[in-house]
């Protein structure tokens, strides 16, 4: 059984590396039993406004508000919701909800949305926005994006930045901005609906070190939903695994060279990777923030198999969905 933790603690490394990531001070969270093991604590977004595109607002919101009763709660982070559906959500019961909101609609039309879901109640903690496509320059959309934000108080603001020429531009203009590492954070895509869209190890490693060598903490969407790295059957598309990107987000924070932290993700042996999960469970998560995905239940279900947490002390019997 894993024993539960206070999460919302400081390392003796001072260092935003290694910052728990930040809590909306909400009633519901207070409410919540820790049963999961620090290093776990609030890694997974629910991406359930997302689903198809076809989830009604009040069933995602629902969903995630079942998420945070059951008893492996402490695992949610936010909900990602869309700038664009900022009105309806607010007709929507959000009070005290911890959110995400994605710049879907124009980078005018986030501080707007941000304010209209606040008045409703909600804790907005980041915001994102893509700054380019596939194979564009990313820095004069990054510089876009800080000077969009520049109004939006009390949040960390994520780049999407495509895997692709220009990136690490991109990562040293967001560690140089105003505000410090703390107030800007990268977001990458490892998936898609084609193959090119799930980076190699080897790239994934390198952008991890970049973050790590800038003080810069991230979140990854797409492609990632299971503790293991897999190859999807039906697609043959090979999956980042969570425990993989865990793994290799403590060794670069450790000083790891970028091979070995290509070598954490490019395994599928467990054993090493859940051994690295379990020595480490009692700290909070260096480097990496949160990924987001509409299928919490898959994740899990599998930090149930390997034994990283456990439904025991919760008394809950709410069903993983």
């Amino acid at each position: 059984m894993v024993p539960a933790l206070q999460v919302r603690q400081r390392t003796a490394r001072n260092s935003p590396l290694y910052d728990t990531p930040h809590l909306p001070e909400s009633p519901l969270w207070s409410m919540i039993v820790a049963t999961t093991p620090a290093l776990l604590a609030h890694l997974v977004d629910s991406a359930a406004t997302d689903a198809d595109r076809g989830t009604r607002l009040t069933d995602a919101v629902d969903e995630h508000r079942q998420h945070l009763s059951a008893w492996y709660a402490d695992l949610l982070g936010v909900l990602v919701v869309r700038a664009s559906a900022a009105t309806e959500l607010a007709r929507v019961d959000i009070g005290e909800l911890p959110l995400a909101v994605v710049a879907d609609s124009g980078l005018d039309r986030l501080g707007p949305a941000v304010t209209t879901l606040r008045r409703a109640g909600a804790f907005v903690r980041r915001v994102e926005s893509s700054v380019a496509k596939r194979g564009e320059d990313p820095v004069p959309g990054v510089a876009q994006l800080i000077e969009a934000t520049a109004g939006i108080d009390d949040v960390t603001v994520h780049a999407e930045i495509p895997l692709t020429g220009g990136l690490l531009d991109g990562l040293d203009l967001l560690s140089t901005a105003e505000g410090g590492p703390g107030r800007w954070a990268a977001t990458f895509r490892v998936g898609g609906l084609a193959g090119e869209l799930f980076p190699p190890p080897n790239v994934l490693a390198g952008v991890i070190c970049g973050c790590r060598d800038r003080g810069l903490r991230f979140t990854v969407n797409a492609g990632l939903r299971k503790a293991l790295r897999h190859n999807d059957h039906e697609t043959g598309f090979a999956h980042h695994g969570v425990f993989n990107v865990l793994a290799a987000t403590l060794s670069a924070a450790g000083g790891a060279e970028q091979a070995a932290v290509a070598d954490r993700l490019a395994t599928a042996d467990p054993v090493p990777l859940v051994e690295a999960v379990r020595l480490a469970r009692q700290a909070p998560r260096p480097l990496w923030t949160a990924f987001s995905t509409t299928r919490v239940g898959d994740l899990v279900s599998d930090l149930l198999l390997f034994e990283v947490i456990s439904p025991e002390s919760s008394g809950s019997d709410n069903p993983v969905s």
